[in-house]
């Protein structure tokens, strides 16, 4: 992993004076799919298009949906932003002027992939990283029973690594054994989604054990982490929901050994690596995800993937329709086209969800 000077990287760059064209679109998913507390049938993205001198960037965002960061409020955001997007905007200004969140998110990304168009360069190669390389990406499978996990776990044939989402129940430790009976040769971890206490953790611990989980993630809820600080788990514990921004970070840093930097979350790619800069200062482990979006949304967090110990890049796989082209999955591992996004190419008019 090579270090990147994220500001001397967009200091060398010029602001942008370009049109901002929104969109919203929904995405239908393949089959329903659970989480701890929430039911996903389709995710609501928003587009943002930055178009300067005949130069195009894109970015995606599903924003944060327990946070209340929905498509309607980011567009609304976006929208607002025109006049002085307009005027000229770079990622530092950008940072000053939105919070972090999904429109951030899609208008940082925009503006990399449209800086990247101006100087016919990679955004990597912008950012001063080596070419990227494929990435083990873990494969999720959605809260059900048992019988059920386990069938998910057998249909990624593919996978090298799996996640599985606990239900924080009395089921859990039947579903671990499940999946970790139906593919006993992966990578596995759980995610609880804030769906444990402390007593039910203590309960379930000897049985992540016992199955070799890898990784255990969000197990309290936001604001409950206190539990954590000198619990020897015998496993990493990943915070997600609990820390979304640098300062989340600064301050809950002690309680966990890994965080989940999602770009929703942070505000985009610029702010993502920040934190996955800073995350290694402090000691933690990085992970990269995903709120579930179309290969548009992975290929940046495909980059800040380069930096990351633990990658979980598997949202289109849940979508009935992708990009063309998008990101490809083969043996395990996750791939990224520069002809998606960020590759320094003249134009993005291609086929869309």
């Amino acid at each position: 992993m090579n270090p990147i000077d994220v500001d001397a990287a967009i200091a060398a760059l010029a602001p942008c004076r370009a049109r901002l064209i929104v969109e919203s679109v929904r995405l239908p998913l393949r089959e329903p799919f659970r989480i701890s507390d929430h039911l996903f049938e389709h995710v609501d993205t928003v587009v943002a298009r930055l178009e300067e001198d005949g130069c195009v960037g894109r970015g995606e965002a599903a924003g944060v949906f327990y946070l209340g960061d929905r498509p309607e409020g980011m567009v609304r955001a976006l929208e607002a932003a025109k006049p002085w997007i307009a005027q000229g905007v770079d990622h530092a200004a950008l940072a000053e002027r939105m919070p972090s969140g999904g429109a951030r998110n899609a208008l940082d990304c925009a503006l990399w992939d449209l800086q990247a168009c101006k100087a016919r360069t990679p955004v990597w190669r912008l950012l001063g990283m080596t070419r990227p390389e494929p990435l083990l990406t873990a494969f999720t499978v959605g809260n059900g029973t048992p019988a059920a996990m386990a069938d998910g776990a057998r249909r990624y044939a593919q996978a090298r690594a799996i996640k599985i989402k606990l239900g924080g129940d009395d089921a859990d430790a039947d579903r671990v054994r499940a999946v970790r009976s139906a593919r006993p040769d992966v990578w596995l971890g759980v995610d609880a989604n804030r769906g444990l206490a402390p007593e039910t953790l203590d309960r379930l611990l000897p049985h992540l054990l016992a199955a070799d989980v890898r990784l255990l993630e969000q197990p309290f809820a936001v604001g409950a982490d206190a539990p954590l600080h000198g619990l020897r788990a015998g496993i990493p514990v990943a915070a997600d929901e609990s820390i979304q921004t640098m300062a989340d970070l600064e301050r809950l840093a002690p309680l966990y050994q890994v965080v989940n930097i999602k770009l929703d979350k942070c505000g985009g790619l610029t702010a993502g690596l920040r934190m996955a800069q800073r995350a290694r200062e402090l000691g933690l482990d990085v992970m990269v995800g995903n709120m579930i979006g179309t290969s548009l949304a992975m290929a940046p967090a495909y980059l800040l993937g380069q930096q990351c110990d633990v990658v979980d890049l598997d949202g289109p796989v849940f979508l009935r329709s992708d990009h063309e082209p998008g990101v490809s999955y083969r043996a395990g591992l996750i791939r990224c086209p520069d002809a998606l996004w960020g590759g320094g190419c003249d134009s993005h008019e291609r086929e869309t969800p």
